[in-house]
């Protein structure tokens, strides 16, 4: 049922982005190489060859994306910096890129002029790529030290404004999806291991870096450090089986656990290491494919966040499923079970992408149980479109927005540590392997238009009003911002047709025009010469 309700006092509303996803340049001002340039350079991993060249055009739009952030009302504005811009190669010692420093420099100062909290991510996926193609990336163990310099290049340059660092966002997806599968950047399909030596490497990055903030930044900048993890919640098929139950644990163990337990209790999930123990010695392997701490690593990495990010989408129910043994096993068969969704869960956007609010309150309540309480920002919540046509009027963001947000509010009341609140994504952006076919953003962007210019949807008027009441104070009022909502997108919508038509119209300028100007140009000398001719 609904909970009609306010937020505490204080609480933070944002929405955020991510550098290589909106911020396009990606070669210019000294900027060097991601892995991400790379991997969408290559025909045949992106959805129609779409890349991040020119994105959302963000980096020569602070401006006028600031002036959205002052639009919407927000408290914060999460965003990540690209390692490359600010470090062509990765190496602190080879190259510092002074432009791409002042970039983010008159980002920070912009936002902070307009009273604008900046939430800052050091990785949001976009490695160098020198350090892919020398090193293997976070294959190899010299990242540590590659990134923990980045990190403190960051911490002088922009820790005297930054207060709330995020290490990694999302570093199951960086692990899994880039040194398993294969779907994202670098695009490595390496099998039994190559996921959980990643992540091994990720966890213990996360906590020098958190060492060096502690030792050498924190008593002079009075900041806090943490990481975003991003994880649906697994629900038992049947919450009376005892094997439903075990693999719904399963599932959240193999997905937050993975990272969050190391953090927050100093060593991975013991189911964890037994599965894929198991699965280790089944195929004749003389140690586990999941990498063990030392006892000193454990104690290092044991308490090295002072808040933690929660990153959080969809449900799934999951199911017991044992899979015939393979000689090349992987993060998904080791884990033994299947996940399922309920057919009657909205699913307005891709496939993947179920609206069950539900969730999000276990998922927060399982938190404060399993981790003891920690202090919790939500880093990223939000749905996405498939793109057929604009759709401005996203009703669906509306419904899917009101239910997360008040199973926070009822999270709250439960005793989580919930501190703010941040809604994904400010812009419609790049979206990794999927291109342009996803769109997640409160503005939309006409990515056909070389200015790519920002369109409200109904959902910008929406979160503005909840942020303005802090949460849902009455029926009759929440009731009435839909209608407002809904109105405010009529007029974008005529505002998006007429900007279309005279968009149009001035390609028909650009290119008819000279070309009929041409072509009465080469007909009136091939007439001229005819004519002397026959003179």
């Amino acid at each position: 049922s609904f909970y009609y309700g306010t937020f505490p006092a204080g609480f933070l509303w944002g929405v955020g982005s991510s550098a290589y996803q909106t911020e396009g340049a990606w070669d210019k001002d000294g900027k060097g190489p991601s892995i991400w340039d790379a991997f969408t350079h290559k025909k045949g991993k992106v959805f129609r060859n779409e890349t991040g060249d020119s994105a959302c055009d963000g980096y020569y739009k602070v401006k006028d994306d600031i002036e959205l952030l002052k639009e919407l009302k927000v408290n914060h504005y999460l965003f990540s910096i690209s390692w490359p811009r600010i470090m062509p190669t990765g190496i602190k010692t080879e190259q510092l890129n002074e432009k791409g420093i002042q970039f983010y420099n008159d980002t920070i100062n912009s936002l902070l002029e307009n009273n604008i909290i900046p939430i800052v991510s050091l990785y949001h996926w976009d490695l160098p790529q020198v350090l892919q193609e020398k090193y293997g990336g976070w294959q190899n163990i010299s990242m540590i030290n590659y990134f923990n310099d980045y990190a403190n290049l960051c911490f002088e340059k922009f820790g005297d404004r930054v207060k709330h660092w995020i290490t990694f966002s999302n570093p199951w997806a960086v692990a899994e999806k880039g040194y398993e599968t294969g779907e994202h950047a670098p695009g490595l399909k390496l099998g039994g291991g190559g996921a959980y030596k990643a992540a091994h490497h990720i966890i213990k990055t996360h906590a020098k870096v958190w060492h060096s903030y502690n030792n050498k930044w924190r008593s002079k900048q009075q900041g806090m450090v943490g990481i975003s993890l991003t994880s649906s919640w697994g629900e038992p098929v049947d919450p009376h089986s005892q094997t439903d139950r075990d693999a719904a644990e399963r599932y959240i163990q193999f997905h937050l656990g993975w990272f969050a337990n190391p953090i927050y209790r100093g060593d991975y999930p013991e189911i964890m290491k037994n599965y894929v123990g198991r699965k280790s010695a089944q195929q004749g392997l003389g140690t586990s494919r999941l990498p063990t701490f030392s006892v000193q690593e454990k104690t290092y990495i044991k308490g090295t966040s002072d808040f933690l990010g929660i990153g959080h989408f969809t449900t799934r129910y999951a199911i017991q499923k044992s899979f015939p043994f393979l000689q090349v096993s992987s993060y998904h068969t080791d884990r033994e079970l299947a996940e399922l969704v309920d057919p009657k869960w909205p699913a307005p956007g891709p496939n993947w992408l179920y609206s069950v609010p539900w969730g999000f309150r276990r998922l927060l309540n399982f938190i404060k149980t399993q981790y003891g309480n920690p202090l919790i920002y939500v880093t990223e919540n939000g749905v996405s479109e498939k793109v057929q046509c604009t759709q401005l009027c996203d009703e669906w963001r509306i419904e899917y927005l009101k239910g997360y947000i008040n199973e926070i509010l009822k999270a709250l009341n439960d005793g989580v540590n919930v501190k703010g609140y941040t809604a994904w994504s400010l812009l419609d952006k790049f979206e990794w392997n999927k291109g342009f076919s996803e769109r997640f953003g409160f503005y939309h962007i006409d990515f056909e238009n070389k200015n790519k210019p920002r369109y409200p949807k109904a959902s910008v008027d929406y979160y503005k009003k909840i942020i303005s009441a802090n949460g849902f104070p009455n029926p009759r009022e929440v009731e009435n911002w839909y209608q407002k909502a809904m109105d405010a997108c009529s007029t974008t919508r005529q505002l998006l047709a007429t900007d279309s038509l005279i968009t149009h119209m001035e390609m028909v300028t650009e290119i008819v025009l000279p070309t009929v100007f041409t072509l009465c140009i080469l007909i009136s000398i091939v007439l001229l010469i005819f004519y002397l001719r026959n003179h």
